[in-house]
């Protein structure tokens, strides 16, 4: 009973409160296939050194970034983050055991919140920025529940080919609520928002003039989704846009498998009081001297739920702080020229692969993330690759309108891509087709 400290009676009588007659009732909406069939494929129990010794092993099964070539974006990307950014955050001021629940007596962390929020306003062009959220996929979802609460509508609108993960969260989210409608297409006259992501999930960005018309004749407000936000270094900031999203994992955050990450979120300052999460803002104290505040905080720990604007707990500190930091260091011609190098990885990249027979580029314009069609099977071709140490990129599951298939391959290379990695990718193709 070490690590099971409830008695049978104790969990009968759980069960029972929450009207379920066994554990696994509690499970019902997990999957058949998520379940283990029998016991765990675990030794049985070791001495320390030897379960130090199977972990390792475990770990030593995954392949780092920086163990090849690596052209692997969608959604996470691979980039340089300085030694100064991981030293300066593990500093005592900042790395606590619990980050700060309550900033609003820690000075040092409210002034963080307040720079991040300030370069993100800055980047996305917009006129207030929040103090971060979890990730870009429950960003999204959380600005078309703003847009519903603002417009008073229920349907959402997906207007081009956005992350599959956004628009899964998304769809599970709202497939809680009976009257949510999610669909493809143009706003209407009954529709909350439209949700474009640029670049788009195939690495194509786009442009807002035409759509912010539509939205303007409907009534619907305009959602702009951003996964790669070192590209609002080069293209332009989506200004046209109500509310702007997405993931800064780009900037001070390493890939680490998968997360945490780093969600932010951004709006045109009227929407202010509808926006999640919450909002740092810089005053004077009774003696004149600068001081950072909790300027407002809509969450439901803190106000009456049916008020709350969103059930967001806390924010990504220590994400967002060193997105922070990396910010501070690149600085705005720093931020810009990161995105050029960036820009022209992807194009040295992009020109060495069309040149291959059997591969074609979909489109000329792209960030640093672009989709090629292949003679063959994608996901053959990266698994192929992947045996010899080279990470291809991505191959999409599925297709929307037509731009996906099981021959695309979206690969992404950065300021870490280097010519021989370039080399190494095409000679991998060259014989993979």
């Amino acid at each position: 009973m070490r690590y099971l400290p409830q008695t049978q009676k104790s969990r009968d009588e759980m069960l029972e409160a929450v009207g379920a007659k066994s554990i696994d009732d509690l499970y019902v909406d997990v999957p058949a296939q998520a379940f283990i069939d029998g016991k765990a494929d675990l030794p049985d129990h070791k001495g320390e050194m030897e379960v130090e010794r199977i972990m390792h092993s475990y770990a030593n099964q995954n392949h780092a970034a920086s163990a090849g070539p690596f052209f692997l974006g969608a959604g996470a990307y691979f980039h340089h983050i300085p030694a100064s950014v991981d030293y300066i955050i593990q500093r005592s001021e900042f790395l606590t055991a619990y980050t700060p629940y309550q900033p609003e007596i820690a000075q040092g962390t409210l002034q963080m919140i307040f720079e991040f929020q300030t370069f993100v306003a800055q980047i996305t062009g917009m006129e207030i920025a929040n103090a971060s959220l979890y990730d870009g996929a429950t960003s999204a979802t959380e600005a078309a529940l703003m847009a519903m609460r603002i417009t008073k509508r229920r349907k959402i609108a997906i207007g081009n080919a956005i992350h599959p993960d956004y628009e899964a969260v998304l769809r599970a989210y709202m497939s809680n609520f009976d009257d949510i409608e999610v669909v493809d297409g143009d706003p209407a006259d009954d529709t909350a928002c439209v949700i474009i992501q640029s670049p788009d999930f195939y690495g194509q960005p786009h442009k807002y003039e035409a759509l912010r018309k539509q939205c303007d004749d409907t009534g619907a407000l305009l959602i702009v989704v951003v996964t790669e936000i070192l590209s609002l270094g080069l293209l332009p900031a989506p200004v046209e846009a109500d509310i702007v999203c997405g993931e800064a994992q780009s900037i001070g955050v390493a890939l680490s498998y998968g997360g945490p990450h780093l969600g932010f979120f951004a709006c045109k300052e009227k929407f202010v009081r509808q926006m999640p999460g919450r909002l740092c803002g810089i005053t004077e104290d009774a003696d004149g001297k600068r001081g950072f505040v909790l300027t407002l905080n809509t969450r439901e720990q803190h106000i009456r739920r049916d008020k709350a604007t969103s059930n967001i707990c806390t924010n990504q500190g220590l994400c967002a702080l060193a997105f922070t930091v990396h910010m501070s260091l690149l600085g705005e011609d720093g931020f810009k020229q990161l995105a050029r190098i960036n820009h022209e990885a992807a194009c040295k990249t992009a020109d060495a692969l069309n040149a291959i027979d059997g591969v074609t580029l979909v489109s000329e314009t792209f960030f640093n993330e672009f989709t090629i069609t292949l003679s063959k099977p994608a996901n053959d071709i990266v698994e192929a690759l992947a045996a010899k140490g080279i990470i291809a990129g991505y191959a999409p599951k599925s297709s929307k309108g037509g731009q996906g298939d099981e021959n695309k391959l979206i690969v992404c290379a950065t300021e870490i891509t280097q010519d021989s990695d370039i080399e190494a990718l095409a000679e991998g193709l060259k014989e993979a087709l």
